[in-house]
């Protein structure tokens, strides 16, 4: 065994086995992703309207649209690398440099170089190079949260049978104290880093429901426009005879029907959304999750580090007689200083287990600094027949010991009798069940200065019990309320104890009625068993890896829309397959960030509510303002079909001036509604149904309507214009004119659909106030400037007969104003029905 390989034998197990790491999917090149671009019915979209644009000689605004091609590939490319990273981040995390035995010598090789029999040797501080079990240790401790989510340290023995779970290590977990050798067993894919490396691959990420949907929508409507505008130019021939222009009426139908803001609109409003969350610290991989932020009904979070701190405290105290909470501390130092004392000469003075850390610093709180350690003599490493460890320091001319361990073993060390140990047995289980780690302590005068062979052969006189926890954040009981209200539901998914998990669910307000399933009892069900009583659990105790990507996708079965939060690799798959993985900054993993579509920066748990709060604004608003654009497209479309069909209306609008709208309707509907402030029932409803169409029927109807509205209020004014004798250029100012005003009073109309167009001023929406005014200074130059009356085919009529179309204006923004009231009382009276009815 201490010979371990040679290295002909190793060069044979690693053409055998291959190098010991995770095998990455071959990558699409920029081409491929290219080609299934093109595919995307939006691009063809665009290419579409940039040809259109240049064969009207429009070329600036055709290049402006080519362009956005090429940007939308190089997006597509770049979110695809990132994704990359996610197995690349595991191979360097599973690939350290490590220390083995070959040909009989010590030799720090590449992790990837080591392969099955090898003999690793482990230090403190070392990560685990390949699984493996152990053959020989020394108080050897494992730090396993990336891999299990428990923040406890693991303590591992020598490998046996009926103890082969204390004995096996796994790549990448960290040694945190103690020395061991081990055997490799696994490597490459093989280990449990390579099966979530393998599980990360086979996770598909299908398309949200908004891109779905999107893509029908336009596929529908290209279809129509299409066709719309092969009728417009051969009833334009038939009834005008000129083809040129029937060609052109025909590319403006086109232009008209085609609603390419919308590609662009949702491209702004997930950069501006991704944008506005950065404010809050909340990156965005995926624009995606925006998208899913405000339909989001189910947040599953990881406890450690994620609801907790990751950072264990010294809480409760039992000194033999009273226990004392940690805010009582130094109250009662008389009564807690000594057993603390006692519990920290226990330990090493740069200890990196966590347990041994939060005594430390417990001590320095009594001591207002750096603790004094007596000088170190002799350690007893905690073994697998006696969990306790103990420190023999000096003190002057005298010798103490010091021990630590678990309660049962340091009542056996001080050698109890059985009434005696029950009493303590009591308050151990009373602070088990608060979910507390517990330790007890010992203390023993060692005689003449001799040491004895084992921790046993100390008098031990007991000292007390040591109660430690992960504290929560502070702001997840808060954040946990607020997602109450919002109507999302709470749960906790950890690999810890049950009643450590009760205990964090009680702190942070989950109820948890009836049993905490844990994943044993996971493993026994079926995906159709779990997905059933999956409904009535908020709490889940000891769950494994895969287990945790099973209770995604049972909640996703059941139609709910899941975010899930984590930081270490255990969670990886899990925030890949859920709709929005949502990942800590500060002490997430490479691995978990990369898997993830979102990261807190500022690992701050009440960022997430403050981002569902953000998700369901960007949402709201970007309904409105694609609800604006297919109301808008009523009366273009409207006005540019008449004259074909009817040989006694002129061209009313032609592609310049469609022009025109696109430059006032794009900056309005991805600017100025992006910048709309927040509905203010936008925390207090319901997740938007996720089986809810976006552009759902009831939705276009009301947007249609609108549109019909200011298309009737336009030719009203067009006819009446006719009425009094305008020439062909002044009523084509004029009609243009009163479909620009109507437009600006629709625009302030969709802004909200609970207040008022004044909430516009009121609340400073500086966004719309500019592009009225710009609007204005536009339409005013191009009716009454001659180089301007030119371009636009217009003729000045006299600035009084715009006094119709403001009128008109006015008459549409108060018919929409008083449906939006009625509407808005009808689901508040509805609303407070439903909660009376309730109470």
């Amino acid at each position: 065994m201490e010979k371990g390989l040679t290295s002909s034998e190793a060069n044979l197990e690693l053409r055998k086995h291959g190098y010991n790491e995770l095998a990455g999917s071959k990558p699409k090149n920029l081409l491929r992703i290219a080609l299934e671009v093109i595919k995307e019915p939006m691009f063809l979209l665009l290419l579409t309207c940039s040809v259109l644009y240049i064969l009207l000689g429009d070329y600036r605004e055709g290049i402006i649209l080519m362009s956005t091609i090429l940007i939308i590939i190089f997006i597509t490319f770049y979110q695809y690398q990132k994704t990359e990273k996610a197995l690349e981040a595991l191979k360097r995390l599973s690939s350290p440099r490590v220390l083995v035995i070959r040909d009989g010598q010590e030799k720090r090789i590449s992790g990837r170089e080591v392969v099955p029999g090898d003999l690793m040797i482990l230090n403190e501080g070392d990560r685990v190079g390949a699984d493996g079990i152990v053959l020989k240790s020394q108080n050897l401790t494992i730090d396993e949260s990336l891999l299990t989510g428990e923040s406890v340290p693991v303590q591992k023995f020598n490998y046996s049978e009926l103890s082969h779970q204390s004995g096996q290590l796994f790549s990448g977990t960290l040694v945190i104290q103690g020395k061991g050798i081990s055997r490799v067993t696994e490597t490459g894919m093989k280990t449990q880093f390579g099966r979530i490396g393998a599980s990360l691959q086979s996770i598909e990420q299908g398309q949200t429901r908004l891109q779905k949907e999107m893509k029908v929508f336009i596929r529908v409507v290209f279809l129509i426009g299409l066709g719309l505008s092969i009728m417009v130019v051969i009833a334009f021939y038939l009834a005008k005879g000129n083809f040129i222009q029937s060609l052109l009426n025909g590319l403006a139908a086109a232009m008209a029907i085609l609603p390419e803001e919308f590609p662009v609109v949702l491209t702004v409003f997930m950069a501006l959304g991704a944008w506005r969350l950065s404010k809050i610290d909340v990156l965005t991989r995926k624009p995606a999750a925006i998208e899913n932020l405000g339909s989001a009904t189910v947040l599953c979070s990881d406890k450690t580090g994620t609801i907790t701190q990751n950072k264990m405290h010294v809480v409760q105290v039992y000194n033999g007689t009273e226990t004392v909470s940690k805010a009582a501390f130094n109250l009662n130092r008389i009564k807690v200083y000594p057993l603390i004392r006692t519990a920290a000469m226990a330990c090493n003075e740069d200890s990196i287990d966590p347990m041994e850390k939060a005594i430390i610093e417990s001590l320095e709180s009594f001591e207002s600094g750096p603790p004094a350690f007596d000088q170190f003599e002799k350690e007893y490493s905690l073994s697998k027949d006696l969990l306790a460890m103990t420190i023999v320091r000096r003190r002057g001319d005298s010798l103490f010991a010091s021990s630590k361990g678990a309660p049962e073993a340091i009542f056996d060390l001080c050698k109890m009798v059985p009434k005696q140990k029950q009493k303590y047995i009591s308050v151990v289980n009373d602070l088990a069940e608060k979910g507390y780690r517990i330790l007890g302590v010992a203390s023993a005068t060692v005689q003449d200065g001799k040491m004895p062979k084992g921790q046993s052969d100390f008098a031990f006189q007991f000292e007390g019990l040591l109660a430690l926890e992960d504290p929560i954040r502070p702001e997840v009981p808060e954040a946990v309320r607020l997602c109450k209200n919002a109507g999302v539901k709470v749960m906790m998914i950890t690999g810890d104890f049950p009643a450590t998990a009760r205990s964090i669910g009680s702190q942070i307000g989950l109820s948890h009625t009836g049993n905490i399933l844990t994943g044993e009892d996971i493993r026994k069900m079926t995906d159709e068993q779990l997905s059933e009583i999956i409904t009535n659990v908020t709490i889940f105790a000891r769950v494994m890896p895969e287990q945790k990507l099973r209770i995604v996708k049972a909640l996703q079965k059941n139609g709910e829309v899941v975010a899930m939060t984590g930081d270490g690799v255990n969670d990886a798959p899990a925030l890949k397959a859920a709709d929005i993985g949502i990942a800590m900054g500060k002490k997430g993993t490479d691995v978990a960030r990369e898997a993830s579509s979102m990261v807190l920066l500022d690992d701050n748990f009440a960022s997430i509510v403050s981002s569902i709060r953000a998700g369901r604004r960007i949402f709201d608003n970007l309904q409105k303002a694609m609800s604006y654009i297919m109301a808008i497209h009523v009366p273009i479309v409207g006005l540019t079909l008449l004259p074909a069909f009817f040989s006694n209306i002129p061209l009313l609008l032609m592609p310049l001036h469609i022009v025109f709208m696109e430059l006032l309707i794009d900056p309005s509907c991805s600017i100025a509604f992006e910048y709309e402030q927040e509905e203010k029932d936008v925390m207090s409803r319901r997740p938007r149904n996720p089986k809810e169409k976006f552009f759902g029927v009831h939705r276009i109807l009301w947007s249609v309507f609108k549109g019909i509205i200011l298309l009737a209020m336009v030719l009203t004014i067009y006819f009446l214009t006719v009425r009094e004798g305008h020439t062909e250029g002044e009523t084509r100012a004029i009609t243009f004119s009163t479909l620009i005003i109507g437009n600006l009073a629709l625009i302030l109309s969709s802004l909200s659909n609970t207040r008022s167009f004044i909430a516009v001023f009121s609340e400073r929406n500086y966004a719309v106030i500019i592009i009225l005014i710009v609007a204005m200074i536009v339409l005013f130059s191009a009716i009454s400037v001659p180089a301007m009356q030119n371009i636009f085919a217009f003729e000045f009529p006299g600035y009084t007969h715009f006094i119709t179309s403001v009128i008109g204006a006015s008459f549409i923004l108060l018919i929409l104003e008083t449906v939006k009231y009625f509407a808005t009382k009808r689901v508040t009276d509805s609303g407070k029905l439903g909660k009376s009815s309730s109470n």
